[in-house]
């Protein structure tokens, strides 16, 4: 990842917001014949002390942790926010260079291996994350029998961010009237980024 100053990320809470309102990661893996790649939702570990600092769960579907040699090295765990294109059209006449803004975080951690129980109250914990907001959200339990047994074709994981890279660019090298240009012409077809560009920024301008 660049490290333009103006556009590093260096807060974890900031970090942490990302993990809640984009928790669909890449894991990036260096096996013995190269990289591979996979695609889970992942969460945050509330139940870790704090001091442990950001700590996130997820799962594997088998046998990609054969794949990935999960548990055996550190992997990389990417996080994209909001990102778009940026039109030189929405700037001042005769600067003409485009861009893409982005807020994305790189975890670096080694992952440990949840038990058969403790995977399935990770995947319990996973199911109602994402149904609280749904009017008939479903839970696992509802069917422990079978939900167990499917639970069983995965493979959980715990992984304590040992250390992260993130950017939030966002048009910070223009000028505020050039910015508020282009979250307005953000506005309609990608509303967060908009709203992203909006935000203040702790520590930043």
């Amino acid at each position: 990842m660049r490290h333009t100053p103006r556009y590093l990320m260096t807060d974890p809470v900031e970090v942490v917001r990302l993990i809640r309102a984009h928790p669909w990661a890449t894991f990036v893996s260096p096996v013995a014949t190269g990289l591979v790649a996979s695609h889970y939702p992942v969460i945050l570990d509330e139940t870790t002390d704090p001091e442990d600092g950001i700590v996130i769960v997820s799962h594997f579907g088998r046998p990609d942790e054969q794949l990935h040699e999960l548990g055996a090295h550190e992997v990389l765990v990417i996080v994209q926010g909001p990102h778009d294109y940026v039109s030189p059209s929405w700037y001042a006449p005769g600067d003409l260079v485009p861009t893409w803004n982005h807020v994305t975080a790189h975890l670096y951690g080694t992952p440990e291996i949840l038990s058969e129980e403790e995977n399935y109250a990770m995947l319990a914990r996973l199911t109602d994350h994402f149904e609280q907001h749904h009017p008939h959200g479903r839970s696992l339990s509802e069917d422990e029998e079978g939900t167990r047994r499917i639970a069983r074709g995965t493979v959980g994981l715990r992984l304590r961010v040992e250390r992260f890279e993130a950017r939030a660019k966002l048009s910070q090298n223009k000028s505020p009237e050039v910015r508020a240009s282009i979250a307005a012409h953000l506005e309609q077809r990608n509303p967060a980024l908009a709203a992203e560009m909006r935000r203040p920024r702790p520590g930043k301008g």
